[in-house]
């Protein structure tokens, strides 16, 4: 690679690193002289590196205010970047979690209405839950459905859930839309949620949210077992959740290492 390519390289990253600045919202944008002024190069060398941007969807141009922002090939490629690099640092931590709880733990994502297991991993127990990977669970009735709720607005939520029968679950579930989300921000605050015979009889579980780059919850991980086992033991089995939460949330935005 020559120099001066490497420079475009730098300058097309500094251009996309300005975008994504966390002051930087897609309703404000940025204007040509502002991103020129944060990356420390000329306008015309910028508004040329915007337009090649453009043109390959990594960027979008407000046809109004003329401002620019991150347009939807890069989300679209940071996203299939984050779902890679979920599953591969995902294993070491989830066995990590269950070496330390010895109980079975999770790793699930939002599939249309409902979480499905991408990941699990045994204590080797005799009483457990089996051959969850590739199944999905209830986004209303379990801790990882909580735990991938928590940033959703009610309306969102309501939006989501639409159609829900939430007479379909345990004895503890919540009984509608409104107790769900009472419970979700109680586990917002508490930074993980915890279901107590929500999916069945005699189930438990505690589930904490995972974050890709830009802050949004990707994921969720969680522990569940039977209640006779784990039931006075939620608190602790939150906070070592949502530890492992923290540590996924790191390596997903390159900060962390998985093993």
């Amino acid at each position: 690679m020559t120099a001066e390519s490497t420079s475009t390289v730098q300058r097309t990253a500094n251009i996309l690193h300005a975008l994504g600045a966390s002051d930087v919202t897609p309703e404000s944008g940025l204007g040509v002289v502002d991103i020129a002024r944060r990356v420390g190069r000329e306008k015309s060398q910028v508004s040329r590196a915007l337009k090649a941007l453009s043109e390959v969807g990594f960027v979008e141009r407000d046809p109004h205010t003329l401002t620019y922002r991150l347009g939807w090939q890069f989300f679209a490629l940071a996203s299939n970047a984050g779902q890679q690099r979920l599953r591969t640092v995902g294993p070491p931590v989830l066995r990590r979690l269950v070496g330390t709880v010895k109980e079975a733990g999770y790793l699930s994502v939002l599939c249309d209405r409902s979480a499905l297991t991408v990941l699990s991993e045994s204590p080797g127990r005799a009483v457990e839950a089996v051959g969850w990977v590739g199944r999905t669970t209830p986004l209303h009735s379990t801790s990882t459905g909580r735990a991938l709720l928590m940033d959703r607005t009610p309306e969102e939520a309501g939006h989501l859930l639409a159609g829900t029968d939430f007479t379909d679950a345990g004895p503890g579930a919540p009984a509608g839309l409104d107790d769900l989300m009472e419970r979700t921000a109680r586990a917002r605050r508490t930074g993980y949620a915890v279901a107590d015979e929500e999916f069945e009889s005699g189930l438990v579980a505690v589930a904490a949210p995972v974050r890709d780059f830009s802050g949004r919850v990707v994921a969720a991980v969680n522990v569940s077992a039977p209640k006779y086992r784990a039931g006075r033991d939620l608190d602790r089995l939150g906070r070592v959740v949502m530890a492992t939460g923290h540590q996924l949330t790191a390596a997903m935005k390159g900060r962390g290492r998985p093993a």
